[in-house]
């Protein structure tokens, strides 16, 4: 490990657990790099995602965002095509948009399209799909309220699904952002996994909670306290 990063360390008690709000306090104090690191919640579940019953995932709107620009593509014809630029989405279109990505083009974070648009917007499953990038209505990102759904993107609406192990990684904001915000981002994102607990999940539902920055340690969160 580098210099910073033992110095860094030094401030935090590993073998412990803190407050959530006092975790979110060390890993900014802790946070040692030139840029505006962002900082990541990371829950351990008790479910096997493995089964389809106790796949645990959804979105939620940050009340204090996270943060950063996100460039948002809708897919849309028409008076959807008005509805969601009106509405803040950064590039609007169909097939010219679709001609593009298919020669390399991908300079979007997310994107969005009406159901009606979706049989062409599959064919770019390959590419888009191992990216995160898919348009999908599990994640509110395929609807006809276009405006709505690009609204809340740049609001600060976040995905949380659970990997292999259980575990689910969710941006809350940047080290910059004041401590109360990010503890407020971080108890939205535990209501909304709270809420989506599968009725088939048996013993203990949060096994672990860490807060950590980009390049920074992780601080283990008492999760009772949570």
């Amino acid at each position: 490990m580098g210099k910073k990063y033992n110095t860094a360390i030094k401030n935090i008690d590993t073998t412990k657990q803190y407050k959530l709000q006092e975790a979110i306090e060390m890993v900014k104090k802790s946070a040692y790099t030139k840029f505006d690191e962002t900082v990541d919640l990371a829950v351990n579940l008790g479910v096997d995602p493995k089964k389809s019953d106790q796949m645990v995932r959804g979105t939620v709107v940050l009340p204090h965002g996270i943060g950063k620009k996100v460039r948002v593509l809708a897919f849309v014809k028409g008076e959807k095509a008005k509805e969601a630029a009106d509405a803040g989405a950064d590039h609007v279109g169909a097939e010219d948009f679709i001609e593009k990505i298919n020669g390399g083009w991908l300079e979007f974070d997310k994107a969005v399209a009406t159901p009606d648009l979706m049989g062409m917007v599959s064919k770019l499953g390959k590419i888009l799909g191992p990216r995160g990038l898919m348009p999908n209505p599990k994640t509110g990102t395929v609807t006809f309220d276009i405006g709505k759904a690009v609204k809340e993107i740049k609001a600060g609406k976040v995905d949380y699904k659970t990997e292999k192990a259980g575990i689910v990684h969710v941006p809350i904001g940047k080290v910059s952002f004041d401590s109360q915000k990010l503890y407020e981002n971080a108890k939205t994102v535990l209501d909304a996994i709270i809420k989506a607990k599968p009725a088939s999940s048996k013993g203990k539902y949060f096994k672990k909670l860490s807060v950590s920055s980009t390049m920074g340690i992780g601080v283990s969160v008492d999760v009772s306290e949570a």
